[in-house]
């Protein structure tokens, strides 16, 4: 009988599979209750094999973070580039960060889930840097964008960036307690233009 060959992936590989899995897991179930046997079976693995690609748990999910924090902020910065001016980059900014949830639905459910944690940890940590990075963009932006005449040059940049974020957020929020995202791109085109007349408002 012929015998059946296994194929060795290479670590990178199967690291990337276990973040998938993570992903696609935390879509559907509390981040808090994933185990890595589930995580192990959603990657025909054992849990050994799991924790010869990485070294406990909490590197797993720290992984998954890194993970977020290359390709959302990846996708607003695109998002931002590509747009002919500054605020129509703070619509692209936001619609691709409604695009990145609705693709990725577990994603805020793992931020959410360790934020609600007492502890300092490196997971929380890392999530605030995506925060700090993200506010950044968006500050550079609205700076761009008082200095061509868009918006109010001396609005408070810090607190339209929080609002920024805090408007997703709502969002992801309400898309999560109804169980659909269907409605997500409508209701983001809509919040955002309530946001960006705000902005104009003292132009």
């Amino acid at each position: 009988m012929p015998q059946t060959t296994r194929v060795r992936l290479s670590t990178e590989t199967r690291q990337a599979e276990i973040i998938a899995a993570v992903l696609q897991l935390s879509a559907k179930r509390s981040p808090a209750l994933i185990t890595t046997g589930d995580i192990a079976s959603a990657v025909a693995l054992t849990q050994g094999a799991v924790f010869r690609h990485f070294p406990s748990k909490d590197a797993i999910w720290l992984a998954v973070m890194e993970w977020v924090e290359s390709n959302l902020l990846s996708s607003l910065e695109s998002a931002a580039q590509t747009a002919p001016d500054p605020l129509a980059g703070m619509q692209a900014i936001f619609m691709a960060h409604v695009g990145f949830v609705m693709k990725h639905p577990g994603v805020p459910r793992i931020i959410f889930s360790e934020l609600q944690l007492p502890d300092e940890t490196p997971l929380k940590i890392r999530v605030r840097g995506i925060l700090e990075r993200y506010q950044q963009l968006l500050m550079q932006q609205l700076g761009a964008a008082g200095k061509c005449g868009q918006i109010d040059p001396s609005i408070d940049k810090a607190g339209a960036a929080m609002l920024f974020i805090g408007t997703v957020q709502g969002l992801v929020m309400q898309s999560m307690l109804s169980g659909s995202s269907e409605r997500m791109n409508s209701d983001a085109a809509r919040v955002f233009l309530l946001y960006r007349n705000a902005l104009r408002s003292g132009s």
